[in-house]
């Protein structure tokens, strides 16, 4: 069976992590992806380290899979014409300049709808294409700020804390991929295309739920609790004998067992503790009564405990060791591709199953430019107009 995104082409004008990311994701499912880049640089990220893996950077590795590389010169007059005739033949453009620059380089959604009528096109920018700061550059670590993110994570006693991985960005990446499957979609129905307006202080802020409800219709403070949760306890990480655990006790039920687990049948009949609006009122309470039990054994010994009892426990894992857990191995979370200069290299494999085992494809992340000269062919260029190009520095 075909790919599901099979016979769709996507003109990709991103670069970092936001718009790669999505275009992995389209390029995973059988897009065929058209990265463009800047000829002698290429994208940003292949500089980002290191480390690099036989010179080629760890970061863009992770993101850009599945992709051709081409690189043109988008201010060139001979540039912007090879993206207009690239345009002809896309079904989806994505780019994450800052907004405005498309519309610098003529190549905005007013003029590319009118080369393509049928075209879907998203742009991922940090404050959306509508909002005061549009025009002003923005990166995953001024959101992070921004959103109210930083001053949610980490220990009431310390600083503002940035998640430990790029959340903005990968979030926006996820959401412009379900708005130009969404678009694709609407097409089947109007036969037209779509534009599609990611901003990644919207989507992060859009992943606070239930903390930003809190926020906005009651008085209780949103604030920097570390490890523990607003709203439920038992729920959170525990010191052990050798180390720390997870546990998460989110339902009555789980409280009697935990209870039971624990050999604290005492706790059940504690009326502080009746229920979990009572133990979060009580939360300091509990814990002097957790807290010095849950040290007197390793945490092996209490996963083998809380596992029996039908509690959820979990490990808290290095990246490293994490990446060969057996569910996700298990998963085929891991996979091996073979890149043209580096060998073998495993990466990690696109989250979604599909029925089919082969939903999806894994092609190696491109070397700068590696794909210039087959893509112009199929666009036309015969091999002296292209190296009459590659002499201008067009591509």
């Amino acid at each position: 069976m075909p790919l599901p995104l099979s016979g769709l082409r996507v003109l990709d004008l991103t670069r970092i992590l936001s718009g790669p990311f999505c275009t992995m994701k389209l390029g995973d499912m059988g897009a065929e992806v058209i990265k463009i880049e800047q000829p002698g640089k290429g994208d940003d990220t292949r500089t980002w380290g290191p480390p690099f893996i036989k010179g080629e950077s760890a970061y863009f590795l992770s993101v850009n899979r599945n992709k051709k590389s081409v690189t043109v010169d988008l201010k060139s007059d001979e540039g912007k014409t090879i993206i207009r005739k690239l345009l002809r033949r896309s079904d989806v453009l994505v780019e994450n300049f800052r907004a405005g620059v498309m519309g610098k380089l003529k190549l905005d959604y007013n003029v590319a709808r009118k080369i393509n009528p049928r075209l879907i096109y998203c742009s991922i920018s940090g404050y959306g294409q509508t909002s005061s700061r549009s025009h002003q550059p923005s990166y995953d670590l001024i959101v992070q700020g921004e959103s109210g993110l930083m001053d949610l994570t980490g220990f009431p006693d310390g600083p503002p804390t940035k998640a430990g991985i790029s959340l903005a960005d990968v979030n926006a990446g996820n959401l412009a991929f379900e708005g130009i499957l969404i678009g694709l979609l609407q097409r089947q129905k109007t036969a037209r295309g779509q534009y599609v307006d990611i901003s990644l202080l919207d989507g992060l802020v859009s992943l606070f739920t239930y903390q930003s409800q809190i926020a906005l219709s009651s008085h209780h403070a949103v604030t920097r609790k570390g490890n523990l949760h607003p709203t439920i306890t038992p729920y959170e990480t525990y010191r052990t004998k050798d180390g720390y655990i997870n546990v998460a006790v989110g339902s009555e039920s789980l409280w009697q067992s935990f209870c039971l687990a624990i050999g604290m049948r005492e706790l059940l009949r504690d009326t502080r503790f009746a229920s979990n609006a009572r133990r979060v009122e009580n939360r300091r309470a509990l814990e002097t009564i957790l807290v010095p039990m849950l040290k007197r054994k390793s945490s092996r010994v209490w996963k083998r405990i809380f596992k029996a009892a039908d509690v959820p426990v979990g490990m808290i894992h290095s990246v490293s060791n994490a990446l060969n857990f057996n569910p996700l191995r298990e998963r085929g979370m891991v996979v091996e591709v073979r890149h043209p200069s580096i060998g073998t290299i495993r990466t990690v494999a696109n989250p979604i199953k599909l029925g089919s085992r082969k939903a999806v494809r894994f092609l190696p992340p491109p070397i700068l430019g590696q794909h210039t000269t087959s893509v112009l062919q199929d666009l036309g260029y015969s091999t002296k107009k292209i190296k009459r190009l590659k002499r201008m520095g067009v591509i």
